[in-house]
């Protein structure tokens, strides 16, 4: 059993009293929550907070924004990092090899 878990306290975030530090933003959310789901699956506890500006004085401004804990922002780094070196643009499965025939010598 889980000692002092709670259903609000299922997504464990750092402590807003401790130093936060910011890893990654992104102007868009699915690709914000894609990280955010790289640094939980490594155990790094972080923060998804919105970035929004007042819209009046800094139009098209805004996005995502992650944080987490000062001595958590190394390895964070690391891992965003390496999230970006296996993308899918590294994917074989999608080439598909094309050979032409020659056109036959009469």
């Amino acid at each position: 059993m889980a000692e002092g878990n709670s259903a609000g306290d299922a997504q464990p975030r750092p402590d807003p009293h401790e130093k936060l530090v910011k890893v990654f933003d992104s102007e868009q959310e699915p690709e914000a929550l894609v990280v955010k789901g790289l640094l939980d699956s490594a155990g790094i506890d972080s923060d998804l907070t919105s970035a929004s500006l007042v819209q009046d004085a800094f139009p098209g401004l805004g996005g995502m924004i992650l944080l987490v804990r000062e001595e958590d922002a190394e390895a964070a780094r690391r891992v965003i990092a390496e999230g970006r070196r296996s993308s899918p643009e590294d994917d074989d499965t999608a080439e598909i090899q094309i050979i032409e025939e020659p056109p036959p010598q009469a």
